[in-house]
């Protein structure tokens, strides 16, 4: 959505790739230091609200925060209210991005539950069951943590260190 008043033009952007508010003031910054821009983000509505002057382009804007390390997009325009086409936006695209998420938690969970009771019950301790539970585990740092060590490996690559980056060590 762009509205436009004299000289200037405001914008209402998607940004993907946050996580944590950090990444929000990151890309706020950026963004401000543009001449002729001035820009809110929010991370709880992965937005930003940006309003730039005529010398601007929304492609430099987007071209800066994919340059900072996130994604950013114009959001799509609302469906018309005429007929029932289907779900509501945004519905569909919601349960692909959470589909992987809800994979690496059934999969920490499964895991991680024999470790706990491993670690938990006497009678459970069999000869090696530290190896075990080291087997049962490293599945868990890796594959289940992958979302977080690649964010803290982005955040390296720019200088920052954020949650995730303890989250990951």
């Amino acid at each position: 959505m762009t509205t436009t008043t004299t000289g200037t033009a405001q914008v209402e952007l998607a940004i993907g790739g946050m996580t944590c508010a950090s990444c929000a003031a990151r890309i706020e910054k950026k963004l401000n230091r543009m001449d002729g821009v001035e820009a809110t983000v929010n991370y709880a509505t992965e937005k930003a609200k940006v309003t730039f002057a005529d010398g601007v382009s929304v492609e430099d804007l987007i071209a800066t925060v994919e340059a900072t390390g996130y994604t950013a997009r114009e959001p799509a325009a609302p469906r018309g209210a005429g007929g029932d086409d289907g779900p509501p936006p945004g519905e569909g695209q919601a349960d692909e991005e959470l589909r992987p998420l809800r994979q690496r938690l059934v999969t920490a969970v499964v895991l991680t539950v024999p470790v706990i009771a491993m670690a938990m019950v006497p009678a459970l301790q069999i000869e090696y069951w530290q190896w075990l539970s080291l087997t049962l585990a490293a599945p868990v740092v890796v594959y289940a943590a992958w979302p977080f060590h690649r964010a803290a490996w982005t955040n390296a690559r720019h200088g920052a260190a954020t949650m995730d980056t303890l989250i990951s060590v």
